[in-house]
């Protein structure tokens, strides 16, 4: 029989040990008779110069304050002792061999596992107390007293790492299983990571101000120093609705950038943090406090202190930076900053690189994705048929922008959204083929991400402590793109999007073969790095946006449908669009905000003037009139799509999604209710009058006047910055 197979149970060993220690210290050759209060340690593997075992005669036990708690604890294993034996060492130590028992096998069939298969995960490199407390220059006395203690986890020593809360207990308990490595780190099963260091936060009160610094070891250098310090498990650990209210009433809070990706990311949950005014940034000579102290532990409370005084204020180093990133991107875009019609250059990169004759698609695709750096993001569905190139469409616009303006997606599976780990803040998630989202909880929680601009989800996990509920929230705002072969989305979506159709006629179908056969795609020409840039260059600078006629542009469209409401909001969004997108040519009002003129809403009418009449039913779409039409001409009561297709010179697939479309307006009724059979089509309501929506843009020529520039100041009239005042309107 091997080792391997027999086991002794702690219970048995603690049990057989009461009472009975000295035996123990004396197989052990442990001076404890010398008459000494303190002996040197039993676990020989680290130097112990100043003894810190201490035999207790009145109680008859050993005490110790090296991480050892106990003559077991040595047997047990430090260093990666086997668990199983330095038991049945200590069993025949004590004579008591009638502990040692035969390990039954687990495995199917009666067979004993191999020893592969006996844990899911392998035994860890291990990291005891002692070797902690040396590596990082803390005394192990101390690191007990903030309550780390050293486990058994998988047959090798762990620290077990509490983190308490403001007000006591253990919230949540972390374990590290080595000192280096990056599966060093596993929390206890249901606990979620929150700041470390809590427990003292009264200290960083009395003090007025808090260190906040990524990882334990680095708290815990502080803590040892006599600086108030709370630790974040990691950089992105940031939670600002936990964790800054437990700031609030600290003056000064000193964060440590580290110069790797971690501080990085901490400098970017800051840009969004309540706490980013009362912020300042420390930089350290070395990657870290605790590395700091290992460099000069005497000298580390002066050099540190230095560190804080020199800190620089978080907004300074924001602001210069902001500067910085913006004139970089100013010179990379080039001409582009600086050009008067924008969308005419993009229009003529968009055909250099391939794009026919869905221009005006590519153009509305390309406000709606700019308006990702507002607080309202618009939305929008580009449908057609298969193989009609929607996706061909938004991929070609979507090439002039910074791939980290986007998400992308071909399907998503019901909770998703939720669960994902993307960030979703100032992006539009592009998703091809909205048949990929057609679950009541991913609609759901689509709506919510795009109405409400965050997403707030409560599930119920299984925890330790039983089943707990869970709040998961994602942040917006975020604007949704989607293609669809659909005539129709789901009701509550459907209102929430601006439809585009890509064509689908005979002429469009030439074209695009046209283009294919000539391949003159030059996509090296069109130079989308400087269009890359030149949307950093838009979201680094000034984005608030003002619609000085506003007021007016409402009073002059008529009310005719609930949905305008909505839809209206849409409208200014694409007029801030088109004005940011030429915020070198536009005034400025008396707060610095970039002022509409009424060309650009000129320029937004021409695009989706038809789409937003066509959205509440006071125009008809021009395919969905041809096709009805058409019907008349057939001269018949009822007509085949067949007969329909031919007549429109249109192949069956895109004349059934048109009479689909009439169908859904009521304008074609199909009268064959038997499944399966081929439609049988007839006239059904009649089309309405058309009516236009959108006042033509001479109606506001003359509401907004704005006086020349002087001296390179911006100088708006009183009536349009009273107008600005009165009529800007969010949505």
């Amino acid at each position: 029989m091997t080792m391997g197979e027999r086991y002794v149970s702690t219970a048995d060993i603690r049990s057989a040990l009461a009472g009975r220690e000295t035996e123990l210290l004396d197989a052990l050759n442990i001076p404890w008779r010398g008459g000494k209060p303190h002996i040197p340690c039993p676990y020989r593997a680290h130097a112990d110069d100043h003894p810190s075992w201490r035999w207790d005669e009145r109680k008859r036990k050993a005490f110790c304050t090296c991480g050892a708690r106990d003559v077991l604890g040595v047997l047990m294993g430090v260093e990666g002792t086997d668990v199983d034996a330095a038991k049945i060492r200590a069993a025949e130590l004590l004579k008591r061999p009638d502990l040692i028992r035969e390990r039954k096998p687990r495995g199917r069939g009666g067979h004993a596992n191999p020893p592969e298969q006996k844990r899911k995960r392998a035994t860890p490199a291990g990291c005891a107390l002692i070797a902690y407390a040396a590596a990082k220059g803390l005394p192990a006395d101390f690191l007990l007293s903030v309550g780390i203690r050293e486990i058994n986890y998988l047959s090798a020593p762990a620290l077990r790492i509490p983190y308490f809360g403001a007000e006591g207990g253990e919230p949540a308990i972390r374990f590290r299983l080595a000192l280096e490595g990056k599966d060093r780190f596993v929390w206890r099963k249901g606990a979620k990571a929150r700041l470390y260091g809590l427990q003292r936060i009264e200290d960083a009160r009395k003090a007025g101000y808090i260190v906040l610094v990524e990882g334990e070891t680095d708290c815990c250098t502080l803590w040892h120093n006599g600086f108030p310090a709370l630790g974040l498990p990691g950089a992105t650990n940031w939670n600002e609705e936990r964790d800054a209210p437990l700031l609030a009433d600290i003056p000064t809070i000193y964060v440590v950038i580290e110069p790797d990706e971690g501080g990085e990311q901490m400098l970017g949950w800051l840009q969004r943090s309540s706490i980013a005014p009362r912020v300042r940034l420390v930089k350290l000579p070395e990657k870290d406090p605790n590395a700091l102290y290992l460099l000069d532990r005497d000298g580390f409370p002066v050099a540190f202190r230095q560190a804080l005084d020199e800190a620089e204020p978080y907004q300074v180093i924001a602001d210069r930076t902001r500067a910085n990133d913006l004139h970089a991107a100013r010179q990379a875009a080039g001409e582009l900053a600086g050009e008067p019609d924008i969308l005419g250059q993009f229009e003529k990169d968009l055909k250099a690189a391939g794009l026919v004759g869905e221009e005006r698609n590519a153009k509305v695709l390309y406000l709606v994705h700019t308006t990702r750096v507002f607080d309202r993001p618009v939305s929008v569905a580009v449908k057609g048929v298969s193989s009609g190139g929607k996706s061909y469409t938004v991929e070609s616009v979507l090439k002039f922008f910074p791939i980290s303006t986007f998400w992308t997606r071909t399907a998503l599976s019901e909770r998703a959204l939720a669960y994902s780990d993307e960030d979703f803040r100032r992006r539009h998630l592009v998703l091809f083929e909205a048949a990929g989202m057609t679950g009541d909880i991913a609609n759901y929680l689509m709506r919510s991400l795009l109405s409400e601009g965050r997403i707030r989800y409560e599930v119920v996990e299984k925890t330790r402590d039983g089943l707990r509920p869970r709040v998961i929230e994602k942040d917006g705002p975020t604007g949704l793109i989607v293609t669809t072969t659909a005539t129709r989305l789901h009701p509550e979506n459907e209102t929430r999007l601006l439809s585009l159709a890509v064509k689908d006629t005979p002429e469009q179908t030439a074209a695009v073969m046209l283009a294919l056969a000539r391949d003159q795609r030059t996509d090296a020409a069109v130079g989308y790095a400087r269009w890359h840039a030149y949307q950093q260059w838009l979201a680094a600078g000034e984005c608030r946006v003002v619609v000085p006629f506003a007021s007016r542009l409402a009073q002059l469209i008529q009310p005719v449908a609930v949905r305008l409401r909505r839809d209206f909001g849409l409208l200014l969004q694409l007029i801030r669009a088109h004005t940011l997108l030429h915020r070198e040519h536009r005034p400025q009002d008396c707060d610095g905000r970039i002022m509409a003129l009424p060309a650009d809403y000129a320029a937004v009418h021409n695009l989706v003037a038809d789409q937003f009449a066509e959205g509440v039913a006071t125009m008809v779409k021009q395919t969905t009139r041809d096709t009805v039409d058409a019907v008349k001409r057939l001269a018949k009561l009822e007509v085949t799509v067949t007969e329909i297709a031919k007549e429109l010179k249109l192949d069956t697939s895109a004349a059934s999604r048109r009479v689909s479309e009439a169908r859904s307006s009521g304008y074609l009724v199909n009268n064959e209710t038997g499944k399966g059979r081929p439609a049988r089509i007839a006239l059904g309501d009649p089309m309405p009058t058309e009516l236009e929506i959108l006042p033509h843009p001479d109606q506001l020529a003359d509401c907004c006047r704005v006086a020349p520039l002087q001296e390179g100041i911006d100088t708006p009239s009183p009536q349009a910055d009273c107008d600005a005042e009165l009529a800007e309107i969010e949505i």
